[in-house]
Formats: structure tokens, sequence, C-alpha cells
């Protein structure tokens, strides 16, 4: 398990440091903010991984040069003629005000929104995010069951989060996993390859060469997956990603 988070900056991009019982150091740039992640076995220096860090920098510069270039969807006002996107197809939105109560369904190629009168753009915002949230859940279960037969794991829990930072999380200790609610928006596949990134790691908890095995056992075009995921354009939000 991770100890505290230590920082370091190195050429102004902040690196966060887990000291684990690891026999490596691993270093890892997370879409879709380009979040640096170093973990290093307990004793090392922190001189050393500092070194380190350094001697990565081109490669770290690159990764998030990529995660920034990656398109941004433009501000939703929640508003008739808005595209919105479900399981990677494209949806018009449809406002439909006055209704008796607040829901929201697929008619076709539109998404319509039925809200009370009078109702903020935060509101529709929620109603539409957890709108998300209960497709998302009716997904996962039929998912998560797939691959954790296809792995031969097996999850305590699983959750649906949103999350600013990453895709997916997994608890080893307590086998429990996460999923960003914005995957509802993304192609299954992509649902697809993150649930097995995470369920992955309660076979192994790095991201080395193992990790790296197993997932051209189990998803031989994982690569092809991660590429298109993180090429898709992320949500807007008013802190950025």
């Amino acid at each position: 398990m991770s100890t505290k988070k230590e920082v370091l900056s190195i050429a102004n991009i902040e690196v966060d440091v887990y000291r684990k019982d690891i026999k490596n150091m691993h270093l890892s740039v997370y879409p879709p903010s380009g979040r640096v992640r170093l973990s290093a076995p307990k004793r090392t220096d922190l001189e050393v991984i500092r070194l380190f860090a350094i001697s990565k920098l081109g490669w770290i510069k690159k990764h998030i040069k990529n995660f920034k270039a990656q398109p941004r969807e433009t501000k939703r006002i929640f508003k008739s003629g808005e595209s919105h996107f479900f399981e990677g197809n494209r949806y018009i939105l449809e406002v439909k005000e006055g209704a008796p109560k607040n829901y929201v369904n697929i008619d076709g190629k539109k998404i319509n929104l039925y809200v009370q009168s009078n109702v903020s753009i935060e509101k529709r915002e929620l109603i539409l995010r957890e709108w998300y949230r209960t497709q998302l859940k009716q997904i996962l279960p039929e998912l998560v069951e797939k691959w954790e037969k296809v792995i031969g794991v097996e999850t305590n829990e699983w959750a649906v989060k949103l999350m600013r930072t990453k895709w997916g999380a997994c608890n080893i200790e307590e086998k429990r996993i996460w999923i960003n609610l914005e995957l509802a928006k993304k192609p299954r596949i992509c649902l697809e390859y993150i649930i097995l990134h995470e369920l992955v790691h309660l076979l192994e908890r790095n991201h080395n060469e193992r990790f790296i095995q197993l997932m051209n056992t189990f998803m031989p075009k994982w690569r092809f997956h991660r590429d298109e995921l993180n090429r898709l354009p992320v949500a807007h939000t008013d802190w950025g990603y």
C-alpha cells in the first residue's frame, strides 16, 4: 500500500512520488491531464528518484503534450440542439420544459431531457449526469462479470465515480474497482478496456512487463483501444483537466 505522497518539481512539472514495497521504480503519465506519478522502493534516496525522473523528462513531456492536445468538448449549457454522446454515439439534445417530473430517454438520434419549469442549467446537468450514471450501472455488471471470468479474478465491489484525472482505479487489498462516469459517453470497447486494465491489477499491482504481458493475453488490441479512448474529446470543465 502507498505511503504518504511526496512531490518533486522537475522542469516545472510536478511528479507525485509514492514509496512502495517494490524492487524497481515505475513512472506513469495519466490522461486526461498528464498527471505524473512515480512509484519507488521505500528506501530509495530522494536524489536518486529525482535523477531517474530527470532522465525520463523527454518521455514525460511527450505524453503531457499529447494529452494537452487532446480535443476538448465545448462548454455545455444543456439546451436543445447540443451534441451529447452515449456509448460513443452522437445524439442531439432535446430539452422539453414543463414536464411533471425530471427524466431522460433516448428516441432515435435524440436524447430527450424532460425538465420541470424554470430548471437551472446546473440542475439540467445533474439530471443528465445521473442518467448517465444509471445507464453505466446497468451496463457494468455484465461486463465486469465477463472479464472476471476471462481473467480468473473476482472483485468484491465496483463503483461508478466522476474522476478528474483517470479513467479507472483499483484498490487491490479490498478488491474494489472504480470506473469513471465519463466512460458512459465512450465506445463500449473503451469501457471494456478500462475494466480489464483495473481487473488485471488484481493479478499484477504495477505497470510492469508482467502487467503488459497479461494485457496482451487477455486483449491483444488493448493499445488500439487505449489510443482510441485518448483521442476522443474529453469533457469541458471550468477548472480544466
